[in-house]
This record gives C-alpha cells, structure tokens and sequence, in this order.
C-alpha cells in the first residue's frame, strides 16, 4: 500500500508533553469498527470508564516491559580532541554490545573511544566507556562499552536519562518526574528503551475497579525499541523494513488466554505492543502458544487478526507502523476519520496523549479468512 496513505497533519499544540493527572484522567476516544456509520462509530468517554466498557470475563493483556534510562551523553576522545555526542540506546546485542542513534553521528568513526559521565562525574562503579565499532547510514552505531552484563546495566542506570521520544525531548528537557511517569505501575522486566505507552494510563485504583468489575489481567513482555516511533520511509509498505523486539509469551499465560476465550472472554490487548506478541505466538487457529525470541511483524490493512479481540492504545504518529496497525484493526477509513475526530475535539496525542480504544472491523476478523 501506499505510504502516503497514513498521512495526516497535526497541530504541534496537540502534542502532550506531560501526561493526564491522574493517569486514568486521560481521554478515550471508543472506536467501533464494526458500525457502518463513522460518525455514530465514535464515543467520547475517559480511561477511567474501561470497567463499563469491558466486560466481565475479558482479559486485559499488557506489556510488563521496564524502560531503561536509555539516553546517555558522552565525550569522544580522539587522541587530543573532544567532542560532546549523545546517544539513544535502541537494542542490546549482547552482554557488553548496544545499537544506538548518535547526534551528531558524523561525529564518530569506528575506532572512536567515548567516555560517558554522570553530570561531570565518573560513575561510581568505574569510567564507562564503550568503542565505536560501527556507524551506519541513518546515525546509528554499535558501542562495544568496557562493562559487561549486570555492571553495564547498573552503569547505564547511573549515568542515563529516561529515553523520552524526539517530540518530547526537543521540546523540553527531561524532569525527575520522567522516571516515573514515562514507566507503567506494573514495569518489571528491564530492557525497553521506550514506553509501552497505552500502560501508561493506568493506577492501582482503575486496577481495583477493574478486579470488581471482574476484568481479569495477564502479562507479556515485548522490549520496545526506538524504531517504534519511526515515520516509514518507503513509498510502498511493502518495501520497509520492520524493526524487530525480543518478545515472549509463556505456556501458563497462553493456556489461560486461549481458556478465557473458549468461555467467551475477549483478549484486551493493552497496547499494540502486547498486540504484536499475541499475534506473533498465535496459530492460524487463533489459538495461542510460548512464544520466545525476536519479532518483527509488521501489520498492515488486509492483515487477520487471529488473537485479539480488542484494543486498547495510544494515538499515533503519521505514516508509522503503529498508525498502519490501528488501520488493519479498525479500518483505515474509520481510523481516519477517528483522527479527524480527535483533532477536532482537542484530544491529547502520542506517547503522554490520550488513548482509543478499538474494537476490529469485519475484514481484521480472525475469521473472515
């Protein structure tokens, strides 16, 4: 499909750049995929509704992932000259090897020592330092760092910052607040290097009244990377290449899943990236299984959702994956005119916007095909 399909213009004033207080304050707009008229297809309501909007015996699936603080600056030594380079943390590669964005990447050349230092000071375990060892084309490059394991991640914790996305992060710099606020309540797993953000909007009280309500919840990890938030560059969808994010699904969770659905529970996916697992570790059945490993699927319209029944997420950027995903859900008619309806209504967006919340239209259906 054309790319230039999943355009749209949004004013910058739109943009959060701090989220809802409290969390489940934020808006949702509920998006029926299934309602011919696209106007009557939409409802205004708030995060704080979801226990009326669901319903009892669903299962809310959600991303347990943890954000490192993944932003890190540095000093480039080249025998006697200095630059200053910051850097993105984007995927772990091994023990002591990350890929990361460099601004300004011309900066480096493999080779390069770069030292890393927490306001001016050494970090308390030992230097940081990592070699450069590759750069490509787009500003990336491979660090190999002098630590390895859990002392390299407890070096990162010290000197890094929350990894807030661009649009964020050229607006402001970033507050102690961050470390909270860009981290869902139930983060357990380190390793993302951005927030699942539909997670975001949710408090130990909306969490109580969804147990009353008799919601159930069951957990997945997908460690999001930052080419989450990348514009598709290609004309066509069919020549990008996705990114890939290591996932995984136990046996325990898909058996209770694929048990919840047999009673007539619906899966809730709670964010498209606990939506990329199911999908990615369901059979052409529906029927789901462990997965463990990396994934890089990429969905687009004409796609047939095999394991989720609803969905729960954030409003997306122009011509990214995400904005393509939420078009093969509901529909690329409907979700545009859901932004429409949202520019309109003033409805905060992206990472610390406000959410949808997306039931599929008839061709995503996992039986339709």
């Amino acid at each position: 499909m054309r790319t230039d399909l999943f355009d749209f213009e949004l004013p910058e004033d739109l943009i959060a750049l701090e989220p809802a207080s409290p969390r489940d304050a934020a808006r949702l707009l509920v998006v029926d995929g299934a309602v011919a008229d696209k106007a009557s297809a939409l409802r205004d309501t708030h995060v704080r509704d979801l226990p009326s909007l669901l319903r009892r015996g669903d299962v809310l699936v959600l991303n347990d992932t943890r954000v490192i603080p993944a932003a890190l600056e540095g000093t480039r030594v080249r025998g006697d000259l200095l630059a200053r380079v910051t850097f993105n943390l984007i995927k772990r590669l091994d023990d002591s090897h990350w890929r990361a964005f460099a601004r300004p990447a011309k900066r480096l050349m493999p080779g390069d020592l770069v030292r890393f230092t927490d306001a001016g000071r050494v970090c308390l375990a030992g230097e940081l330092s990592a070699h450069v060892t590759e750069r490509g084309e787009a500003g990336e490059v491979t660090l190999a760092f002098n630590l390895s394991g859990a002392f390299l991640d407890e070096a990162i914790a010290r000197v890094g910052e929350v990894p807030l996305p661009p649009y964020i992060a050229l607006k402001r710099g970033p507050r102690a607040s961050d470390r909270d606020t860009y981290q869902t309540i139930y983060a357990a797993k380190d390793g993302a290097v951005a927030a699942p953000t539909a997670g975001l909007h949710f408090t130990p009280e909306l969490f109580a009244r969804l147990d009353e309500a008799g919601i159930e919840r069951a957990f997945v990890t997908l460690h999001v990377g930052a080419g989450t938030f990348l514009p598709v560059k290609a004309e066509d969808t069919a020549a990008h290449k996705m990114h890939s994010e290591w996932a995984d699904i136990d046996v325990a969770t898909a058996e209770r899943l694929n048990a919840a659905r047999a009673r007539g529970g619906r899966i809730v996916a709670a964010g498209t990236t606990p939506l990329r697992v199911l999908e990615s570790a369901a059979a052409a059945t529906g029927t789901l299984g462990a997965f463990r490993g990396e994934t890089a699927i990429f969905i687009t319209p004409g796609y047939r959702f095999r394991a989720v029944d609803l969905l729960l997420t954030n409003f997306h950027l122009p011509r990214s994956t995400l904005f393509m995903l939420v078009s093969a859900f509901s529909g690329l008619d409907r979700m545009q005119a859901a932004y429409a309806h949202a520019i309109a209504q003033h409805y905060r967006f992206y990472s610390y916007g406000d959410a949808c919340l997306l039931s599929p239209n008839d061709t995503a259906r996992r039986d339709a095909g």
